[in-house]
């Protein structure tokens, strides 16, 4: 179904069918609502830019996760190439590394086999994260907390827990890491003995804790808790809805025992946990397998999408994904958090690579084509010029290539 269609189709829908708290919704026109209204909101390009996910990036990162499981932080080319599926990967693993010589190099091994690991800035930037989470870990307990602080039975499970696990900053061994350094707030249950039945509970409620990031922006400015709208002031009819909504309706901390469904509780409680996110941004579908936890609404979309001012509602790659608008400037975050920092290192990292690559490959090709008569040769600085813009066609067209292969974004964060 075409995008136009879908809006036109959904403005035939009364009103009352498409709010999410309305009893008369009859659970197959929710699958029609929710097709139809995913592809509503005005398209926002600062923010679409946030989700345009560096694929390359994403491949990267696993495979940094992939040596820091092996011995001495070295793996075998071959190995890679059998991962390269699970990865959506195609063509030579070999390729890929030598694309990247600043994060990666080669060698050949005793064995006969060709290896990889870690550049020398590359492990350094690898050690520099590990001492980020360790400096971080007091923060990444707090973080925790208030999630189970926000949940209905002050527990989570934790096959659940680790598909948003690094949206939350929370490192793969945070079980084993984290949870020791404080019994006194963490406790690890399983009542039913299965593997995915084990919980995380919460063992101390922590008052100074339950403050929300709205709780605590008004009591820094000596205000009642309100919502911010971050639309332009040209929206007059969107802001004048959501002024309705936001003077209209007191605020319910989303950590209070209120938990009958309401439209005020249920943005509250998605604001909350964006606000915990590293960057302020989550899936939708994982958001969802928390409805009960968190006291969600069935049709959360809907809700999402009826406060445009709070939310901005992307299906970018086909993924859907929700976005605090406050937490961002244009596509750049307000307040990154000191991880964000150092990953966004690696990503500068890798681009330098890929650029030192690509101008590599157009000097050999050009020198192909000297020793074949097809070019004459030319002043340094006129090669030069022509390098960086042959390497900036060439990387332009791998990512056109790229997202063509590739639409469907990880969203294993893991900003």
């Amino acid at each position: 179904m075409s995008a136009r269609r879908s809006v036109a189709l959904r403005h035939l829908l009364p009103r009352r069918l498409l709010d999410p708290f309305h009893p008369d919704v009859h659970p197959n026109l929710h699958i029609l609502c929710r097709g139809l209204a995913l592809w509503s909101m005005k398209k926002d390009p600062s923010l679409e830019a946030t989700l345009s996910r560096n694929r390359r990036w994403i491949v990267n990162n696993q495979i940094k996760h992939i040596l820091l499981r092996s011995p001495n932080h070295t793996a075998t080319v071959r190995s890679l190439q059998k991962k390269f599926k699970t990865l959506d990967l195609q063509g030579k693993a070999l390729n890929w590394l030598h694309k990247y010589p600043c994060c990666f190099e080669t060698f050949s091994g005793d064995d006969g086999e060709v290896h990889f690991r870690f550049s020398k800035r590359m492990a350094a930037l690898v050690d520099e994260e590990e001492a980020v989470q360790d400096s971080t870990e007091p923060a990444m307990a707090r973080r925790l907390a208030k999630l189970l602080m926000l949940s209905r039975d002050r527990r989570l499970n934790v096959v659940k827990l680790n598909e948003l696990k690094r949206n939350f900053g929370l490192p793969d061994d945070y079980i084993i890491r984290i949870l020791p350094q404080y019994p006194d707030t963490f406790r690890v249950v399983n009542r039913y003995g299965r593997r995915n039945t084990m919980e995380i509970e919460l063992v101390r409620w922590d008052p100074a804790l339950a403050v929300s990031a709205i709780e605590a922006a008004a009591a820094e400015q000596g205000t009642e808790p309100r919502y911010v709208c971050s639309l332009p002031p040209s929206w007059v009819k969107t802001r004048a809805k959501f002024d309705e909504f936001n003077d209209g309706t007191p605020y319910i901390s989303p950590y209070s025992d209120d938990w009958k469904e309401s439209e005020m509780r249920s943005v509250g409680v998605v604001h909350e946990l964006l606000s915990l996110t590293l960057w302020k941004k989550a899936s939708i579908v994982k958001l969802e397998h928390f409805k009960r936890e968190f006291g969600l609404p069935e049709r959360l979309n809907l809700l999402l999408l009826r406060q445009p001012c709070i939310f901005y509602v992307s299906n970018r790659y086909k993924i859907y994904t929700v976005v605090l608008r406050e937490g961002y400037r244009g596509s750049e975050l307000v307040e990154k958090d000191p991880l964000v920092v150092v990953k966004d290192k690696l990503g500068e990292l890798m681009q330098e690579g890929l650029h030192e690559y690509n101008r590599r490959r157009r000097l050999v090709n050009l020198e192909k084509k000297r020793k074949r008569g097809e070019i004459e040769a030319r002043p340094k600085e006129e090669e030069d010029e022509e390098d960086e813009e042959e390497a900036l066609r060439l990387h332009s067209a791998e990512k056109r290539e790229e997202r063509k292969r590739f639409y469907k974004v990880l969203f294993d964060e893991n900003p």
